[in-house]
């Protein structure tokens, strides 16, 4: 097996463990607010989403820094160790303030992936190769969401909440055990220490400013559907958890499915034609979702997100890694995913406050027009972008 295939193959483990993981702990939160046991309000839910975002974006910082000292093989075993120990931790919690604590150390250990990981799959695909690279290690982190959405509802529902958690932490340690063997006898040459300062950050900004908004979009969309989307099925139309679990799912394997099949849709209709296309359908499934009074409506709206809202990830993932040298792209890729942070951040702890105020479909509505906002942002001018040399970045 070849070593770009075995990092792909590795790296596509552990985008799945690292964003199951990062459902399963926000499904318990409307399991807690129903049964008002640590978390009584939507508030509540805001804070600790809009904090776990932010301790993520922290963590990316330092991991990008990290990365000039230790392998990317060691920096993946530190990062599935600490998911795993973290979602065994959690369900011993009893109050708001441990939750709020142990759900903060999870976030710094599920900070590691999408600095270093995709980072390391770009750099061992050419540019040709690179759709298809971003579909499959995008498309796995989706596959990993949807198992957590299929069993976390039924597990709940069969035991109690605490039950998901302790089978989700024995199967990323496991998965990421064998994402750790499958590079662990192969060298990852380190970057140039000195290529990371306040400069190399501007540069990498400029190279990939073109993009923000659509990350900005991507990060508040996916942070509303994944803390406030549970909520919205299970208070709002009274459906149950084990069926808001498989609907969630369903969600997911759209996206999954759409992922993987990027790579063609890219060659078939264009990166940039496909990219705007889910902006629009994004933005318009959103408001379907906020604005529908019954549950099959909104569930539609949902189905639909999640066929538009996939193909934005790896579009803008594959337009970063073709804009910026390799010895950016570690920089580039943190820098980005912060930015999904940020928004995600922001959006989950204003739809906390939304919720409280005007109701849990609020910021289903509010996302839907910034989304229109963006798409008419981007207009039909946006175009790929090439991968420039290394003295573009450094003249940046």
């Amino acid at each position: 097996m070849t070593f770009a295939r075995r990092v792909l193959i590795s790296s596509s483990l552990f985008h799945g463990l690292n964003d199951a993981a990062t459902v399963a702990v926000p499904m318990i939160f409307p399991i807690l607010y129903a049964e008002r046991f640590i978390i009584r309000n939507y508030s509540q839910i805001g804070v600790l989403s809009n904090f776990g975002l932010l301790m993520t974006l922290l963590f990316q910082i330092i991991v990008v820094h990290l990365a000039q000292k230790l392998e990317y093989r060691h920096l993946l075993g530190a990062s599935f160790v600490g998911i795993s120990l973290t979602l065994f931790l959690i369900p011993s919690s009893s109050s708001y303030f441990q939750l709020f604590v142990l759900y903060l150390l999870f976030r710094a250990f599920d900070s590691f992936y999408h600095t270093v990981g995709m980072a390391w799959v770009s750099r061992t695909h050419p540019s040709q190769a690179i759709d298809r690279a971003m579909g499959v290690q995008s498309g796995s982190g989706m596959f990993g969401v949807f198992l957590a959405f299929l069993s976390f509802g039924y597990l709940a529902q069969k035991a109690d909440w605490r039950l998901p958690l302790f089978v989700w932490a024995a199967a990323c340690f496991l998965l990421g055990l064998v994402s750790y063997l499958l590079v662990r006898g192969h060298h990852f040459p380190h970057d140039d220490t000195s290529a990371v300062d306040m400069n190399s950050w501007r540069g990498a900004a400029r190279l990939v400013r073109r993009y923000m908004p659509g990350f900005l979009f991507g990060g508040g969309s996916w942070a509303v559907a994944i803390y406030f989307g549970p909520s919205l099925l299970h208070h709002k139309f009274g459906i149950p958890m084990g069926k808001t679990g498989l609907l969630m799912a369903v969600w997911i394997g759209i996206g999954t499915l759409t992922t993987y099949l990027f790579g063609s849709i890219s060659r078939r209709f264009g990166r940039a034609r496909a990219f705007r296309a889910g902006i629009a359908g994004a933005s318009i499934a959103l408001l379907v979702i906020g604005l529908s009074s019954r549950p099959d409506l909104a569930v539609i709206g949902l189905f639909i997100f999640g066929a538009f809202l996939f193909v934005i990830y790896p579009a803008l993932q594959a337009f970063v890694g073709n804009s910026c040298p390799e010895a950016a792209q570690s920089q580039a890729f943190s820098l980005v995913s912060n930015l999904q942070m940020l928004a995600g951040a922001l959006v989950s702890l204003l739809s906390g406050f939304l919720s409280d105020r005007f109701g849990i479909r609020s910021p289903f509505v509010t996302m839907g027009v910034l989304g229109a906002a963006i798409f008419a942002l981007f207009g039909f001018t946006f175009r790929s972008a090439r991968r420039p040399s290394r003295s573009r970045l450094e003249g940046a």
